[in-house]
């Protein structure tokens, strides 16, 4: 008896379609209810997260402005030599006078002063005195442009004004990031700035070094504080918890304040030592407005972020391991630094990332205790965006402390290993 059955065929499901193809339509189902679970976070990560990175990085090469208000200005500077030394021809002139008139109509004009301001300071006002009377040029039948131009304001006699116009005509440049580095654009390509001028690698280093200073100090003073939440019986470690976590309550400014007054010459630290006998009163301790300052109040103000990672690792240690090794014959030191701290470690590195990270992004606090002295570069960067209203260099300073950060944070990857970070 011959077996009739056909074997050769593909497997059916119950509906009589191929196995494999239902198989991989529920798999695509099941990908795609995943994913619309999802996909509120990552709409909430791309707008708040992605976009304003994407548009900080946008705005620190974008320069339209100067090519958009003086586009006949940029087409007749083109073939002019900057190294010259001497003034453009009539003709540049001429296409400067008709930028203004359109400029001063549009009210654009005092913009692209400002823009380029920041790179040749005084500018603004050769283009708001210019643009005043602008409106009434009569491009036709006016000039020579050139001397009428050098009349109502004599800076356009210098040719500093119409190289830095050049300069920084293209629609993206390097010049913020130039700046952000303590460099410029010179007559020969960039160059360093002067000893004097340079300020931001300056406060770049002085924000990586307190920050670690921070972090260092956090791990210090966040250790015992975290061991005793892990050893306590319950009742009294979960009072040593609130009052961990009772800064969280209050806010940042309220905390930077107090500081403020407890650092202080005539405040509360400087009356205790002179009350003890430690300080003399007319040589009371300067630690406020310096990096002091800054290093007491951001470590109190950061240690509660130190504190919970270690003890989340603390408390998954088992209190056994301890006895063990006493039992073995090893000292209470010994039994410490060779048992207890090695499984700790994960808990330090969690906090220490996230002080780190947390302490060279705070400028609030630097900017009330720090001074002169103690400010960060994220305080530059909140001068820039609220005040000068250089975007472009705020936005240039914010992606190098953005690559420094993850450059720090792959080398913290390679060295300790991100797998051995844990919060519990």
């Amino acid at each position: 008896m011959s077996d009739t059955t056909n074997t050769s065929g593909p497997v059916l499901a119950a509906d009589g379609t191929p196995l494999k193809r239902s198989l991989a339509k529920a798999l695509r189902r099941q990908k795609l209810r995943a994913l619309l679970l999802i996909a509120p976070l990552l709409l909430f990560i791309l707008i708040s997260f992605i976009l304003p990175i994407a548009d900080m990085l946008y705005r620190s090469v974008e320069n339209k402005i100067v090519v958009q208000t003086l586009p006949r200005s940029v087409e007749a500077l083109s073939s002019w030599d900057a190294n010259s030394g001497e003034l453009p021809d009539e003709a540049v002139f001429a296409a400067m006078a008709a930028d203004l008139k359109e400029a001063s109509e549009a009210k654009t004009h005092t913009k692209v002063g400002s823009r380029l301001n920041y790179e040749y300071p005084g500018i603004a006002s050769v283009f708001r005195k210019t643009g005043r009377k602008a409106k009434k040029f009569d491009i036709e039948n006016g000039g020579p442009w050139k001397e009428e131009l050098i009349d109502l304001d004599k800076d356009w006699a210098d040719p500093g004004i119409w190289r830095t116009i050049q300069t920084y005509s293209p629609s993206v440049t390097s010049g913020y990031f130039l700046n952000a580095v303590d460099m410029r654009v010179g007559a020969d390509g960039p160059e360093m700035r002067p000893e004097s001028e340079r300020i931001y690698m300056n406060l770049l280093v002085r924000t990586l070094w307190m920050s670690l200073l921070i972090t260092f100090s956090c791990i210090l003073l966040a250790y015992p504080v975290a061991w005793l939440l892990a050893n306590l019986p319950t009742r009294q470690a979960n009072l040593l918890m609130i009052l961990v976590l009772l800064p969280f309550w209050t806010s940042l400014l309220v905390r930077t304040s107090a500081w403020k007054i407890l650092l202080q010459q005539q405040g509360v630290i400087n009356d205790i030592l002179v009350w003890i006998g430690l300080v003399d009163d007319n040589a009371r301790l300067i630690i406020i407005n310096n990096q002091f300052g800054t290093i007491v109040a951001m470590t109190h103000i950061l240690l509660p972020f130190m504190i919970l990672p270690m003890y989340s690792v603390m408390q998954t240690i088992p209190p056994s391991y301890l006895r063990a090794a006493k039992s073995l014959g090893a000292t209470d030191w010994t039994a410490f630094w060779r048992v207890y701290f090695p499984q700790t470690i994960p808990g330090i590195g969690a906090g220490s990332i996230l002080v780190f990270i947390l302490a060279i992004g705070y400028y609030i606090t630097p900017a009330l205790v720090g001074g002169t002295k103690g400010t960060f570069i994220s305080n530059q960067i909140a001068f820039h965006i609220s005040t000068s209203l250089n975007w472009g260099l705020a936005s240039a300073l914010g992606a190098i402390l953005l690559a420094v950060v993850l450059v720090l944070y792959w080398a913290y990857d390679k060295i300790v290993g991100i797998d051995n970070v844990k919060l519990g």
